[in-house]
Order: C-alpha cells, then structure tokens, then sequence
C-alpha cells in the first residue's frame, strides 16, 4: 500500500509541477545560518489568515482576458483588510485552480499574492503559445495591471516568485521592464530552452516534452472556474484550450520526432528562451537551482550574466531534481532559512524597500552543494578561480569491461566501440532527472538511481586510477572525444561519475551530443585556460554534417554543470553510451544512423580528452 500511495503521490506531483507544494514533505527546517548569534530572523505574522478573491479580470492590449486569483491578509473576523501591500505576482501555465502559486506565510506579513493564468490555460482567454512573444507581453502588461493605482489593494511595489514555468515567466517579464516590477525570485528556470531540455545534444527530449505539453493541455480543459460567473467568458476560454491542443501541442511534438524544423534551433525556441531578455533584466534576482533539475545548464547562465552586469543577484544549487526543486523542501538545508524565510528577506529588501546591512554578509553571490562531501559551501563568482584539468583517454576498452584509463600522464593507443543498446539510461539518475523526478518519488529505494555501475556496463569506461589526492570541480565539463562512425552520425551519451573503493558508481551528471552536429560555434563557446570548457553547438538544419567514410573527427561534448570532491581514493569515471533513454531519442529519419554504434579513439593524432573546472 505504501508504494501504490507513493506513485500517486508522484502522478499527482505531475499535475502541480510548478507548485509551491508538489509533494507532501515535511516542513522545512531552518538551516545553519538561522541559528547564529544575530543572525536575520523573520518577522512575525502581521494578520491572522487570509482571504482569497477570485477570478479578476485582466485585459492585455490586444483584447484578449486573463484572470488571476487575488489572496489579500485577513483579520481576525475573516475580512480582507482594506488598504494598499506590496503585490506578489505568480504566472502560471498550470491552471491557479489545480496549482495554486505563492505562501500564506507572506500574505500574513503583508504581501498581496496575485496569480494568474497565462494565455490560453486555466481560467484565461486565448490560445496557449508557451512562452511565446505575446504571452511574454502578457507578463509585461499583467505586472503594469497590478502596479496601477486602480487597483485598491496595489502600492504600486511588485514582486514575482514561482518555479519552472512561473520561474521562466518572471524572466520575461523582467525583461519588459514593466513599472513597480521590484524584484523576481525565479526557482528552476530555464536560460536556452533548445540546449537545456527540448534537444539536449541535439536529440529530442522524449521524458519531458510529452509530459509537460499534455500537462498543460490536460489542466487547460478542466471547464475554467469562471464559467459559473462569466458563462460568455469561460465557454470561450474553453474552446479556445481545446483548439490549442490540436493546432499546437500535437503539431509541435509530431513534427518534432519526425524531423521537422522543430527538432532543430532557431526563432521558435530563441523566443522562447530567458537567454533572449536576460541582458534586459535589471530588478534583483534570486535564483535556486538543482544538479539534478531539468535546467541545470541554464540556471547558472542566468546567474552569470547578472552578476557579470552588476545586477543584485544571487543563487542556491541543491541536490534536486525538478521536482524537489520547485517545492523549495530542502532549502533550509542550505543554511540561509527557509523558501519562505528567503523570499520574505528578499522582498522585504528589494520590494518594500526595508534596510537589510546584513543581507550580502549573510548570504553569499552563490552557495550550493558539493557531491562526495556533502558539504553546503559558498563562491563569489560560479566560474572564479578554476583552472583547467585534463585527463586523456588512454587504452583500450570494451563494454561490459574492459576499462580504459583517464590519465593526466602520458597516454597509450587505443579504440573503444560504442554498441548501439537501446536501453542505456532505463534506470538511472539520468532517467529520474529528465522524468522531473516523478519516477523516484515513487520508487527511491531502486539502487540504479543512485548506483550507475549497471548501466555503464551497456556502453565503455575509462576511469583514473585511485586518486592520491582530492580532487574538486565546480561548473560546466567538456569531453572532446574523438570519434567514427560507420553511418556517419550517433549519439555520443557522456556520464561523469564518482567511484568509491567498494565499487559503488555515483553519477554526478551527464551530456549527450549528436556527432553530425559537431561543428563548434567559437564564438559562443567558453574557454577555460586555452581549452574548451562549454562547447556551443548551432544545431540547425544548416550545421547538421555527417562523418565522411572512414573520417575521425574531434565532437566536443557538453557535460551538464556540477560541483564535487572526489575524495582521495575514489577514481573519477567517464562513460560512454549511444543512446540515453528515456530521456532522448533521434528523430525518426536519424534513428537508422543510432543503429551502427561509434567508434573512440585515444592516440596522440587523437587525443581524446574529459576536462573539468577544477578548485585548488
């Protein structure tokens, strides 16, 4: 019985993926930092409940009307009080019926939380476009809305906050620069959404994509909540949804795994990326991020290019899967308070305007976990004092054994064939992650999720020998792996891992990288001492070049980024497979090319070679 109620907790989970509350979790207990002499306290409760209003109309510049849900502090007879707060704005794809955004906690202290469906979903006219450049309008207009003086509730000061969809949401908005917009507080979300998570590598994400467009389409035709007062309204929102489904969701997916434009970058997924406005963002920015998250490349992108422009900002990177992550449960953990006890801060600073001289003494540009130690500990920068460390291929090696060496010493020749296994990846950290966590919510004590020794015998190894010193990382890894193929194309599947003296392998994170699209783009591709550290591959139709007979090309593989120690002792582990289900698959037109295996070569004409930022 515990696991049927633990797998629909987890189908649950999925219809609130970027809820406050995704899963039943304990609540969260402060962490280090709230305990010390003088540390920041919160506030207590300024009004005993609160009241919410629904379904207030919101109309955008081209006619079209929104709704959002207003939740206003109550007193103590249960009425809303009746003067003007600072306004916390949620927009969400996820209807505010079934998900509903933001925190009692910081209506009782005198916010305003306001959240609204975006177009085309929930209660909401129009059609559903994700993110596209009307809806990024939308968020603009819907911030300036709560902003007005016509609204008796508004002060004019507003804040965002939210995960996932509502996390990239604020983004946008940010970059309208719309007026009262103070300051955004985004969980998990994404920069590039092409390279995050739509085609990581190149290959079309089969676990996520389908999930979250049949999410938003499943909860945009729950009949609105408006219809009860606004008949005309609500039909309309209706039939709109449904015509949404057929003339977007399903064209975007088959055209997607039939090799169509929208299995390649270009306009369409640009204008749906945060990395398009980010430049634009100037209101103080707090991001929490996940290693183990659907937008662990992104995140820190976001971050950087803030901090970089001396925009106020800073970010937590937990152990969490998306999931995990848009719930805030483990936040605490980090040693600055709460989800609540950290927006509440942020917003008293940047949206009510409250002095707060401890506020960068207390909490660092960037804090995050580090795997191996299972330390929480803090940088100025993400990328700051690294320095570039190689290790080479060298050898031989087979799957299923066979290991090869990773070496920062002189290399021996060597070739290694990659098998074409279609089940590589079926259960593992990575399936977990591009699955948004749901599948270890419901099964956490399946071994494969956090042993990948199993599945790196359906591919190649190479591995150092025992470590005589620690050795830690922090930010993105690249593998150039020299590489033929007999088909001209594959996918090269790259884990990076942590290996114990008892033979337990622990995953630390991934990269997937089609060969035919190899080509760098320089320009847009991060250096690190001379060497590359974050290959930027175009992925368009134009970019895509197959291996000639018998070539051997270099193919730069993005490794997601992390951080970890590898402790001395313990042996760090690249793996190499051609296929990564279910996370990715190639398009129906590329699945005969997957289908012949590829060929690594180690030489010193070949030097095949995985480079880390490594700390010290």
């Amino acid at each position: 019985m515990n696991r049927i109620r633990s797998l629909v907790l987890a189908l649950s989970s999925a219809l609130v993926l970027s809820g406050a509350v995704v899963i039943a979790a304990p609540a969260d207990a402060a962490g280090p930092a709230a305990t010390k002499a003088g540390a920041w306290k919160p506030r207590a409760a300024t009004y005993p409940g609160a009241v919410t209003q629904k379904d207030l109309a919101i109309p955008m510049s081209d006619g079209t009307v929104l709704r959002g849900d207003l939740v206003l502090p109550a007193k103590a007879d249960g009425t809303a009080v009746r003067k003007r707060l600072p306004v916390l704005v949620t927009i969400t794809a996820y209807n505010k019926t079934v998900s509903p955004g933001g925190s009692d906690f910081l209506v009782q202290r005198g916010y305003a939380q306001l959240t609204v469906d975006a177009r085309g979903t929930g209660s909401s006219e129009g059609s559903w476009g994700a993110f596209s450049r009307r809806e990024d309008k939308d968020a603009g207009e819907i911030v300036e809305w709560a902003h007005s003086r016509n609204r008796p509730w508004s002060n004019g000061r507003i804040g965002m906050s939210g995960p996932s969809y509502m996390g990239i949401s604020q983004i946008f908005a940010a970059g309208a620069r719309p007026k009262g917009l103070k300051a955004i507080f985004p969980q998990v979300p994404a920069a590039d959404v092409y390279r995050d998570v739509v085609a990581s590598g190149g290959q079309v994400d089969v676990g996520f994509i389908p999930l979250w467009l049949g999410l938003v389409t499943t909860t945009g035709v729950v009949p609105p909540a408006v219809a009860a007062t606004d008949p005309q309204s609500g039909f309309g929102a209706l039939v709109s949804h449904l015509g949404a489904a057929a003339t977007f969701t399903l064209p975007l997916l088959l055209d997607a795994v039939t090799g169509g434009d929208s299995a390649y970058d270009g306009k369409f997924y640009r204008d749906r990326s945060p990395s398009r406005v980010i430049k634009r963002v100037d209101v103080p920015t707090f991001l929490i991020g996940g290693e183990f998250d659907l937008f662990q490349r992104g995140t820190p992108l976001l971050f950087e290019n803030l901090q970089k422009r001396g925009v106020p900002a800073k970010m937590i990177i937990g152990p969490w899967d998306h999931l995990e992550g848009s719930s805030g449960a483990g936040i605490g953990k980090a040693g600055h308070g709460t989800l609540d006890e950290l927006q509440l801060r942020w917003f008293d600073r940047y949206v009510r305007g409250i002095k707060d001289p401890r506020l960068d003494k207390d909490i660092p540009p960037v804090t995050y976990y580090e795997q191996g130690s299972g330390r929480w500990t803090t940088a100025q920068r993400w990328i700051g004092k690294q320095r570039a460390e190689s290790f080479r291929l060298s050898g031989a090696a087979t799957a299923g054994g066979g290991h090869g060496v990773l070496t920062t010493g002189a290399a021996e020749d060597g070739t290694a064939y990659v098998p074409p296994i279609p089940i590589s990846g079926l259960c593992t950290r990575s399936a977990n992650q591009w699955t948004a966590g749901i599948p270890e919510t419901a099964l956490a004590d399946l071994p494969c999720f956090q042993d990948n020794a199993a599945n790196d015998q359906t591919g190649i190894v190479y591995e150092t020998a025992p470590l005589a010193k620690a050795t830690r990382l922090r930010g993105p890894i690249n593998a150039r792996l020299y590489t033929s193929s007999v088909s001209g194309d594959g996918m090269l599947s790259v884990s990076v891992s942590d290996v114990a003296p008892d033979g337990k392998v622990s995953r630390l994170t991934g990269g997937w990288q089609l060969v035919s699209q190899r080509a760098l783009d320089k320009g847009r591709t991060r250096y690190l001492d001379g060497r590359v550290l974050q290959p930027f591959h175009r992925f368009t139709r134009a970019s895509k070049k197959p291996l000639a007979g018998g070539e051997i090309a270099p193919v730069d593989v993005e490794v997601f980024p992390t951080a970890a120690r590898i402790a001395r002792g313990h042996r760090l582990r690249i793996a190499i497979q051609s296929f990564d289900v279910p996370h990715l698959l190639p398009t129906l037109p590329d699945l005969p090319s997957t289908l012949t295996g590829l060929t690594i070569h180690s030489s010193a004409t070949y030097p095949s070679v995985l480079t880390i930022p490594a700390l010290g």
